[in-house]
């Protein structure tokens, strides 16, 4: 049907209720004002009007004038490789539009975002867009659209306008609402350089805890405090203190919404990956494109138009300034299409009348009816309801408007719940007509707490329909608070992921589960409904559920998934209030700080009541299943943090009663590989106990456990009974196994090979078994453990999961039998009431066929008495690798040593190495490069334990290099090793896992203690570096010192967000600068003895949020060039690589967000874990 044909049809149609409406409106409203660029062509024609960009070197920019390229910022890589996804966002390679056939990770895979990180290239968000006025842009009002001035150049317009933009380097410290931590970086501009105030995207400014840094143009250093973020739109505000700024004048850039036309010439100016100024070049093509989407449970924009120009920009250059040639900004750059050259500008309509309020010093008013609007061409619109003379009168109202507001989605128990539906065409806003977003949110954000009324066109039928509602603060359903517990952050659903989802505001949101929520399985983006039985609709009823649980308590959550919300799981979640800290952190938008108070302690731990259970019948037919099943355990093991190279949190299997009296248990070390963690053990499928761990084998594939056997009452546990028959290939035995719903699994079964374990050395590195032989079976039944048996029930081997990698990389597992005989030389001595004082050499061992050590050297002499052994496999052992080169051990033997005797017999397969478990030293015969050595070879004690101390600093989990490490290096640096590294720390964006720290402000490091003595004396340098200074009034002032910080000058100092570097150079090169480097032009170097001026001139403008002066305040003290960098918060460190590459970094210190504590075993008995962590004072 032809247009002509549809509108004559919807006259037709026209009821006279509508017609008399509209009459009776006319004359209510007087008639509308036409401005004179409403009038312009391509004004009329927005959504066909086709955009022209390219980009443009300095040079080009700088209209043609040859430039010296080493006065160039940088220019831009367009080239479209680069492009990935279908959306990106400039400040975030995850910020775009999800395609349908997307997947999106569940949280605890999620991995970190960077948005626009230093390997990106791109304008950095926040920068200005600069326009000029196109061919297209005709106007009869020359003002009002902006015309250049007489003279006005690029080149004048960009040199003005670079003071103005900064690149913003920023870190989330925790992960909250849609964001995740991690570290990214952007762009902003002054928008008040007075006051310091820097206007960038609301994706960059974040809601989430931030630290930032802003980068000048003449690469000083700031730091940032964030003041406001919009709770919708993409825009908020960072503030500085100018003072700080010594060797350049700020310039301040003009926000002029009005001035966006449809063919206006513009510059993005931004910078890229974090330190450059790029510029680009394009025309405004459209504005009224609707706000981009970058996925569903991540920040989107909505209910307000956007601007569109072809400008390519990319990661980095969120919040870049769109710019006219008049140096205005007429949009903020917010994100682009990376399959094309699309960019997306915010106007700043809204951005402008946010800034009034904040330089007022006042709250940002923001009102919301929970709907999300869209702006839909008339023709939709008549398919919806819209009659002609509606649309008539519309257009003669509005008559640049190409359509209207129509209601998208309405979410449950919002002001516009059962009032307003999909499909609902806007007219009225308190009886004034409405045709765009600006018009609406005018009146509401103007209104909250207030009654509005809205009239809508509803159905085919087109019944007018006005309802009244209370606007609603904005503010008050966007989150400012979150709970740590157990490792994990939780706050309450805020309005972006309740719009992103369907689903109501509120609600206990999941931000990142940590160890507590994890054992649950309640991942990110899950909603927690209740917690023991106690309802959680928000966050206050979810902080006293958590204080009713006492440490150690196992109770039921129940909470389901944003993405499926109608279903809910309940699950048992494990309660830790003693491997982490459970506090409530509260935003103060007047230091740009969270502020975190302690949670009250739980209640006492209530002991394990003994219990007795009752194991379930077994068919006797599966003999021998009947006699082993009792003594078969289910073993969880949950991991705090990720040491000792771990990649996973939760690991599980089964486990085998060795002993009653005492009460022993063994399991594989792929169900229990270290020693920090909680251990639960559950019999017969009934009774949950906690386990403690007694003995972790160093090289063989088991650890041994204790239990309270009290707690068991009458429960008939049965301890395994040894065989001391050792498996050979060919032997007839039963495989019993537990399978993976915990019933018994049987066959009978023939060894079918014996043979050496061989493993491969893991990234990261940890435990891995060597040095052991395996017992293989024919056809073997999957299994979660089990053991191998004669048809007594007569255990002969313990049936394990071992875990390695492959030459990819990938982890792999495989199961093999290992013989009791290496398990009965740990248990035996724990029977007897002794602890297992057990050695061996550090060194890994494989076998050598008798044909390859011929050719090595071997002569007929040692042939004859290896085959003359009985149980010789005409093999040798060699040395395959030295376990620790600093050992004795490891310094007298070499890398292919031949073992031709080991205490006076021949070595021919691993068994022999058991000759070494009681002895302080071996007698050797080893052949090296064809000559017979004798030597005698200290062995190493098997202490049973690996990792005994954890320090935390910075956001790293820091350690004494394990065994696994130091298998991997030739040459073991003197230094700590840093085993991981927490998103959103310091470390995190310094620090890379798998290096030794070896020095500390150029003070070597040989240990733990020596480490913390060489940080606290950096803390005292950066103390009286700053004492006096005006950041730390500051911080006085905003009552840091009343949180519960145990060492407070520190923390007040390092805390500033004020401070700066003193020469304006990145802090790795301050050692090198003798004086500040002379500038010319405006710039000009500010003494440091000059006091600061106030930053504030009018009573007006001193609002207590946004006002860095302080009364008395001294002058910032001039610091020592070789102080700079710790006057400025960083530390300098040394570290190296297993590689041993050297690198020496300076890393900026956050000890409010990231304290220093550690982890010690606990001696008490009663203790849940064994552990206990510690505040270093």
């Amino acid at each position: 049907m032809n247009r002509a044909r549809r509108e004559s049809l919807n006259c037709l149609n026209a009821d006279k209720e509508t017609l008399e409406y509209f009459a009776s409106q006319e004359q209510k409203q007087p008639a509308p004002e036409r401005r004179s660029d409403e009038t312009t062509p391509a004004g009329g024609n927005r959504n066909r009007s086709k955009s022209l960009a390219y980009g443009l070197t300095w040079a080009q920019a700088m209209s043609g004038r040859p430039v010296d390229p080493s006065n160039a910022f940088g220019i831009l890589n367009v080239d479209e490789s680069n492009w990935t996804g279908p959306w990106v966002g400039p400040g975030s390679s995850n910020r775009r539009p999800i395609e349908d056939d997307d997947y999106i990770m569940d949280e605890e895979h999620h991995k970190l975002r960077n948005r626009g990180s230093f390997t990106d290239s791109g304008l950095g968000g926040g920068g200005p867009v600069l326009a000029t006025l196109g061919p297209l842009a005709v106007s009869t009002n020359i003002e009002s659209i902006g015309t250049p001035k007489l003279g006005q150049t690029w080149e004048t317009t960009l040199e003005r306008s670079i003071r103005a933009i900064v690149s913003i380097t920023a870190n989330h410290v925790r992960s909250f609402d849609t964001e995740t931590s991690g570290a990214y970086s952007a762009t902003g501009f002054l928008v008040d350089a007075k006051r310091g105030i820097i206007l960038s995207n609301r994706h960059v400014v974040s809601p989430a805890p931030i630290l930032a840094l802003a980068i000048l143009s003449n690469y000083e250093e700031v730091e940032l405090k964030p003041i406001y973020r919009d709770p919708v739109h993409d825009f908020g505000f960072l503030q500085f203190d100018p003072t700080k700024v010594k060797f350049m004048q700020l310039e301040e850039i003009t926000l002029s919404p009005e001035r966006a036309r449809v063919g206006l010439d513009i510059r993005v100016v931004g910078n890229d990956a974090g330190e450059k100024l790029s510029i680009l070049a394009g025309t405004l093509a459209r504005l009224d494109r609707q706000a981009p989407e970058y996925g569903q449970g991540e920040y989107n924009d909505f209910n307000t138009f956007y601007l569109q120009a072809a400008s390519s920009t990319s990661g980095g250059s969120s919040g870049s300034p769109v710019l006219d040639i008049d140096g205005h900004a007429v949009a903020l750059n917010a994100g682009g299409a990376s399959k094309a050259s699309a960019s997306y500008y915010l106007p700043l309509d809204r951005v402008k009348r946010a800034l009034t309020f904040i330089l007022d010093g006042k709250k940002v008013p923001r009102g919301t009816l929970q709907t999300d609007f869209d702006y839909l061409p008339y023709d939709e619109l008549r398919r919806l309801g819209l009659k002609l003379p509606m649309e008539e009168q519309i257009r003669k109202n509005f008559p640049n408007e190409t359509g209207m507001l129509v209601v998208k989605t309405v979410l449950p128990k919002g002001p516009a719940a059962d009032k307003l539906i999909p499909g609902d065409i806007v007219l009225q806003c308190n009886e004034h007509p409405i045709a765009n977003f600006i018009q609406l949110f005018s009146v509401l954000d103007d209104s909250v707490g207030q009654d509005t009324t809205l009239t809508v066109v509803r159905g085919s039928n087109s019944r007018l329909l006005t309802f009244t509602f209370v606007v609603q603060d904005l503010h008050s359903i966007t989150p400012d608070r979150f709970v740590e517990v157990g490792g994990g952050v939780v706050n309450e659903l805020s309005y972006q992921l309740a719009h992103s989802y369907g689903q109501p505001c509120g609600g206990v949101y999941v931000a990142t589960s940590g160890h507590m929520l994890a054992s649950a399985s309640a991942w990110r983006k899950s909603i927690i409904v209740a917690v023991n039985n106690i309802p959680t609709p928000n966050l206050d009823t979810f902080i006293q559920a958590i204080g009713t649980l006492p440490d150690g308590a196992r109770v039921p959550v129940r909470f389901y998934t944003l993405q499926k919300a109608f279903k809910e799981k309940i699950m048992i979640m494990h309660v830790d209030r003693h491997w982490h800290k459970c506090r409530l952190a509260i935003r103060n938008d007047s230091s740009g700080l969270w502020d975190f108070t302690d949670l009250p302690p739980p209640p006492p731990s209530q002991p394990f009541m003994p219990a007795t259970a009752i194991y379930p019948t077994i068919n006797p037919a599966l003999h021998p299943a009947p006699i082993i099943m009792p003594s078969f355990v289910a073993i969880d093991f949950h991991l705090p943090f990720l040491v000792d190279g771990m990649k996973a949190t939760q690991f599980y299997g089964t486990g085998l009663v060795v002993s009653t009296n005492p009460p022993l248990i063994v399991c594989d070390r792929d169900t229990i590989p270290i020693s920090i963690g909680d251990i639960f053990i559950t019999f017969a499928n009934s009774v949950i106990i906690p386990g403690r761990l007694v003995y972790l084998h160093p090289h063989y594939n088991f650890v041994v456990l204790t239990y309270d056997s009290a707690l068991l009452a009458d429960t008939p546990v049965k301890a395994a009974t040894f065989s001391y028959k050792t498996l050979t290939q060919g032997d007839e035995c039963w495989l019993v196994g537990v399978g993976t719903d915990q019933s018994p699994v049987i066959k009978k079964t023939t060894v079918s090979n014996v043979g050496n374990i061989g493993t491969r050395e893991c990234s990261p590195p940890r435990w891995r078994a060597m040095n052991v032989e395996g017992i293989k079976i024919d056809d073997p039944v999957g299994t979660q453990g089990g053991v191998l048996c004669d048809q007594d029930g007569n255990i002969q081997a313990l049936w394990v999961n071992y875990s390695s990698q492959d030459e990819k990389g990938s982890d792999i597992t495989f199961m093999s039998g290992l013989d009791v005989s290496a398990v009965r030389t740990v248990v035996e001595p724990f029977m007897r009431g002794e602890y297992p004082k057990l050695r061996s050499l550090e060194v890994e061992f494989w076998t050598m066929r008798i044909a390859a050590a011929r050719s090595l050297g071997l002569t007929d002499r040692w042939v004859r008495r290896i085959e003359a052994d009985p149980d010789s496999k005409h093999s040798l052992l060699y040395v395959l690798s030295l376990l620790d080169t600093t050992s004795l051990c490891g310094q007298m033997l070499k890398v292919g040593d031949i073992v031709l005797e080991l205490e006076g017999k021949v070595a021919t397969g691993m068994k022999d190495l058991e000759r070494t478990r009681n002895v302080e030293s071996v007698h050797m015969a080893v052949l090296r490069e064809g000559k017979e050595i004798t030597m005698r070879v200290p062995t190493s004690a098997m202490l049973g334990t690996d990792t005994n101390r954890i320090v935390a600093w910075a956001g790293a989990l820091i350690q004494m290099p394990y065994k696994a490490v130091l298998e991997q290096v030739s040459n073991v640096p003197q230094g700590v090793y840093v085993s991981c590294t927490l998103y959103g720390s310091p470390a995190s964006t310094a620090l890379r896992p798998g290096v030794w720290i070896t020095e500390v402000d150029g003070v070597a490091i040989s240990n733990l203690d020596e480490f913390l003595d060489a940080v606290h004396r950096h803390e005292h340098k950066v103390v009286r570096s700053r004492q006096g200074s005006l950041c730390e009034v500051a911080l006085k002032r905003l009552s840091l010192g009343n949180h519960n910080y145990k060492r407070l000058s520190n923390t007040v100092i390092q805390h500033n967000h004020l401070a700066v570097h003193p020469q304006g150079i990145p802090a790795e090169a301050a050692t090198q600068v003798a004086a500040p480097i002379p500038v010319t032009g405006e710039c000009q170097p500010t003494d440091s003895t000059v006091p600061p001026v106030p930053l504030s001139h009018s009573p007006a403008n001193d609002g207590p949020a946004h006002d860095f002066s302080a009364k008395g305040a001294p002058a910032s003290p001039t610091i020592p060039s070789e102080d700079a960098a710790q006057g400025a918060g960083y530390i300098r460190l040394k570290t190296v690589s297993r590689s041993q590459t050297v690198n020496v970094i300076a890393m900026k210190l956050d000890p409010i967000y990231w304290e220093t504590w550690q982890l010690l075993p606990d001696s008490n008995p009663e203790s849940v874990s064994g552990w206990i962590l510690e505040d270093v004072k």
